[in-house]
């Protein structure tokens, strides 16, 4: 009896459901990245000017990043990424700014192995 070995294959889904995908991950990046930057303004407000406005701002900002973490898994799953490279998006969604940024390459990669050329 012989062992074969086979390198994992990585399914992706139809580029339609890539696309629609996509939109989904590119609306929650941004508004994470408004949301993050909300928060950093409510924390810098509260602990540097004993202002307490946007108190309540953590545990709508805590859900919207859930959401952005699914919308990252649901693209990462679709698109065939690695598991690497979804948690690092994912973490990208913790920086202020970042997600902005990630958000614009993702998508051109996206949208690269989409049209069949390769890409970072």
């Amino acid at each position: 009896m012989t062992q074969q070995t086979t390198k994992p294959h990585r399914t992706t889904a139809a580029p339609t459901t890539i696309r629609k995908a996509l939109v989904f991950f590119r609306v929650m990046a941004v508004v994470v990245g408004i949301g993050l930057l909300l928060l950093t303004t409510q924390v810098i407000l509260r602990y540097g000017f004993d202002n307490h406005v946007l108190d309540w701002w953590p545990q709508p900002h805590g859900f919207i990043f859930i959401i952005y973490v699914v919308a990252t898994a649901n693209l990462g799953f679709k698109a065939g990424w690695s598991l690497l490279r979804m948690v690092l998006v994912m973490l990208a969604g913790c920086v202020p700014f970042l997600s902005f940024y990630i958000e614009h390459r993702m998508t051109r990669y996206v949208q690269a192995h989409l049209a069949g050329t390769p890409s970072a």
